[in-house]
């Protein structure tokens, strides 16, 4: 198409055109104004738990304690405000790739504009080092290539042709190779195009409809806790009401037996679930941050450590987004590139290149024939040699090209060929050609037989997932404008490949021994999808399941489909949408992995989404749930480590929990019921709840996972927060707690003992038995004697102290009995309420010995 016949649109067309489409950005949704943020704040079932613990304090005169559940009301609604940002960020971040200036043609004359300002119709200049600022088609093209990495996940450069001037466009193939695309960027070359989609009909505005629009969801674990905090508010309102009407039987004073029913309240009152969520996941982030891992929100943190299925995009994530050579066809033989010792094919592959290359397989290619060279300089050392006709010098320098290039025959998509022709002396060339196997030996001197030998070398590589490049070289007394016109020679084949990261293959392993199934999604063909899917030991059944069979499948046969097959190619990022959203429906709990916009969608759909740190894009980044800062896949595995540690260590402290409150609640029940004074009063609740919080907030956290944590399968989605298994233990342990204190305060008041004496007894057995508690608890497997093996967890052991030093200071410090109502003990009271403790606390060690016969078994 001649350069005359394009025809740019003039003023009233743009003004026209602008009113009809509107401008060429991302508009932002409208957002909730402040004060239905606020109210909404309002509909969190721990946000109103929290507030009415705060009143419940205020109404008890502690205002200590209602000021410290108010700040902590400050804070959470603080979180609920920042999670508002992360749509306005994600849409932000796409709107910053887009150029913000674009060379146009309008009313007859070139113009630079602003990108906003395009409408369908402009007709755009574009130059290498560009981002493309919408969907154009392609008028005019000179060697234009785009790297659209960013939308089909793939490295390997994009040649553009004109569509009347190039191939037919393969209906097949969702990327069009006859227009460009918004948000991509051009490598090289120069192209006019003119703009058919701007805004969010472009590809790239789909991307970002789709992440504005897909919806957070709460985490599994926020769930299972809300559920479990509404059950016990439940059981405690009733259980509550319960003690108002006993007390009121027992001595007919509404008022005290409405103050009982408020110590019971308080004691019942499981405030310490939200801090204990909060604490632990900012914890756990804090410690993912040291390793490389960002956590972008914290409730992401145990949701990895529950993933059932990992989806991985290829491109940047299993591989390292850069080509290799990895084989070479030399003398008949495949060899590794590391085992080829020719100068002449190594001088070959370096001169059929750009000098100084900018196309990542060039690169790859002189690369490693600069390093073949090298392995064979050492017996030339100090000495100069001609290789081929290029003078270098072999002292360890950089090697200078000295002979002259006088034509290039550049890159066409239609030959899929290019050469250099260099000068060899007055009367004689020099052609370096590479190009498509099929397209090079058709140009060499083969006979039928060599040449059919050479297409089973090329078969055999490209089933490694190998892209596949012939090299062949010749020479003339005459520079010719066609390379069809030259006599070549073939020297070789060279494979490259976009390789797989280090380590991959080993995490991926230890992804499997954790129960968490790996699947790969990539926009590369199903052959090389496979070949990297057996190098990294994926279980496929050697097959792939392609983007366009994925658009013949309805939903459900789409959900059964990623049931037997771990690999995904030719896939497009509606296609990852769609396979993110049927494994959740199969009851997957899926993290997906990304770097690129194409990825933006299926991140935030997935239960977490992980971006890549390094090479990730804005988008990819905002739209994650998590950010691995080194681009190492291995770290994921140790953050799936470290979420399960997380998550078993919650469970830990939300039944530590549960566990200590049964023995308080059942003391405030019990004693109107037998007719006894209150064993526990306002005060000793509140000093518990200084034993009780630092617990179970900072000793458990700070506990090492279990041994095993990582050969057991990932825990089902539908498994709630607290297990029968659980929950029994949580019953045993809390009611020999409860007989431990009650039973000896029941008889020592009937023998006569004055009740501050028998209060005190009572005292320190529950704080004692807590402390053993604790101990026996923080491990499922280990026993207590192993403490002593241990790294030391510093929190224990300081808050443990602690809590002895307070219990026996009530007890023994005279001024402290008036407050706390409790009275001295002598020795053999103490050491029989200290064992009474140890004894209610560590007889759980015998059922977990008997666990771990039978586990062995």
């Amino acid at each position: 198409m001649e350069g005359n016949t394009i025809k740019g649109l003039n003023s009233t067309e743009v003004k026209n055109l602008q009113e009809e489409y509107g401008l060429n950005e991302l508009v932002k949704e409208e957002k909730s104004n402040a004060i239905k943020k606020f109210f909404g704040v309002f509909k969190e079932p721990m946000f109103l738990l929290l507030v009415g613990t705060a009143i419940l304090y205020l109404l008890l005169g502690d205002a200590q304690e209602a000021c410290i559940m108010l700040v902590f009301v400050v804070f959470v609604a603080s979180i609920t405000f920042v999670q508002e940002w992360k749509t306005e960020k994600t849409l932000n971040a796409l709107k910053e790739l887009t150029t913000p200036e674009v060379t146009v043609l309008r009313d007859g004359e070139k113009r630079t504009i602003k990108s906003f300002e395009l409408v369908p119709g402009d007709i755009v200049y574009l130059k290498e080092g560009e981002r493309i600022p919408a969907d154009c088609d392609v008028l005019e093209v000179s060697n234009f290539s785009v790297d659209e990495s960013v939308l089909t996940g793939e490295a390997e450069p994009v040649f553009k042709v004109v569509k009347e001037e190039g191939l037919k466009n393969d209906s097949s193939e969702y990327w069009r190779k006859d227009r460009v695309y918004a948000g991509t960027l051009s490598i090289f070359g120069t192209c006019t195009a003119r703009v058919v989609n701007t805004g969010f009909k472009s590809e790239y505005g789909k991307i970002s409809k789709a992440v504005s629009e897909a919806k957070e969801e709460l985490s599994p674990l926020q769930k299972k806790t809300q559920y479990l905090v509404k059950s016990l508010a439940i059981a405690g309102f009733c259980l509550c009401l319960l003690v108002i009407g006993l007390t009121y039987l027992y001595n007919h004073n509404i008022i005290q037996s409405i103050l009982s029913g408020i110590t019971l309240a308080m004691a019942i009152i499981p405030e310490e679930f939200p801090v204990v969520l909060t604490v632990f996941l900012s914890l756990g982030a804090f410690r993912l941050a040291k390793n490389n891992t960002l956590m972008r929100k914290i409730s992401a943190v145990e949701t990895l450590g529950a993933a059932t299925v990992l989806a991985v995009d290829k491109t940047g994530t299993i591989t390292k987004n850069s080509m290799e050579v990895k084989k070479v066809l030399y003398k008949n033989n495949i060899i590794n590139i590391e085992e080829l010792n020719d100068r002449e094919l190594s001088n070959l592959m370096i001169k059929s290149c750009e000098e100084n290359p900018y196309d990542p397989m060039e690169k790859a290619i002189v690369n490693s024939a600069k390093e073949c060279i090298n392995s064979m300089k050492d017996s030339v050392r100090n000495t100069k040699e001609y290789i081929g006709d290029m003078a270098r010098t072999t002292n360890g320098e950089d090697y200078d090209y000295h002979i002259e290039i006088v034509n290039k025959i550049p890159f066409d998509p239609k030959t899929k060929r290019m050469a250099n022709i260099y000068k060899e002396d007055e009367d004689n060339f020099y052609v370096a050609a590479k190009g498509s196997p099929e397209k090079i030996l058709s140009l060499c001197n083969l006979s039928r037989e060599e040449e059919e030998k050479v297409e089973k070398y090329v078969d055999e590589m490209a089933e490694k997932g190998l892209r596949v490049l012939a090299f062949a070289d010749g020479h003339s007394v005459e520079i010719k404008d066609n390379l069809e016109e030259y006599t070549l020679e073939f020297k070789g084949l060279v494979g490259l490949q976009d390789p797989p990261k280090e380590g991959v293959k080993e995490a991926i392993n230890l992804c499997r021994e954790a129960g968490i199934r790996v699947i790969m999604i990539t926009g590369d063909y199903s052959k090389t999808a496979m070949a990297i899917g057996n190098e990294i030991g994926l279980s496929f059944n050697n097959c792939a399941i392609t983007g366009e069979a994925i658009d013949r499948m309805t939903d459900d046969e789409l959900c059964e489909a990623v049931k037997g097959c771990d690999v995904f190619s030719r896939v497009v990022p509606e296609h990852k949408m769609r396979i993110v959203k049927a494994l959740k429906k199969n009851g997957d709990i899926v993290a997906m992995t990304g770097d690129g916009v194409n990825d933006a969608p299926a991140l935030k759909s997935a239960d977490i989404g992980v971006a890549m740190g390094k090479r990730g894009t804005d988008v990819a980044k905002e739209a994650a749930h998590m950010i691995l800062m080194d681009d190492n896949f291995t770290t994921i595995v140790k953050s799936v480590k470290d979420g399960r540690r997380i998550y078993d260590n919650i469970r830990k402290a939300m039944v530590y929990i549960m566990i200590i409150h049964i023995p308080i609640v059942a003391l405030a029940l019990f004693s109107p019921v037998f007719n006894l004074p209150q064993v526990l009063l306002p005060v000793h609740i509140v000093l518990l709840e200084l034993i009780i919080d630092p617990t179970c907030s900072l000793v458990f956290e700070g506990e090492e996972a279990e041994r095993d944590i990582m050969q057991k399968p990932p825990r089902s989605p539908k498994e709630p927060l607290v297990t029968r298994g659980m929950l029994s233990k949580v019953l045993s342990q809390g009611i020999i707690m409860f007989l431990a204190a009650f039973l000896p305060f029941h008889y020592l008041v009937d023998s006569g003992i004055p009740v501050d004496a028998a209060r005190s007894f009572s005292l320190i057995t529950l704080v004692m038995s807590n402390v053993i508690m604790v101990l026996v608890n923080r491990s499922n497997t280990e026993y207590l004697i192993h403490i002593f093996k241990e790294k030391q967890n510093t929190a224990r052991l300081v808050v443990n102290a602690l809590a002895l030093v307070m219990v026996l200071g009530i007890v023994y410090v005279p001024v402290f009995h008036t407050i706390f109502k409790t009275r001295s003990l002598n020795f053999n009271m103490l050491l029989l309420s200290c064992l009474t403790g140890i004894l209610a606390g560590i007889w759980w060690e015998v059922v977990k010995f008997i666990k771990n016969k039978k586990a062995e078994k």
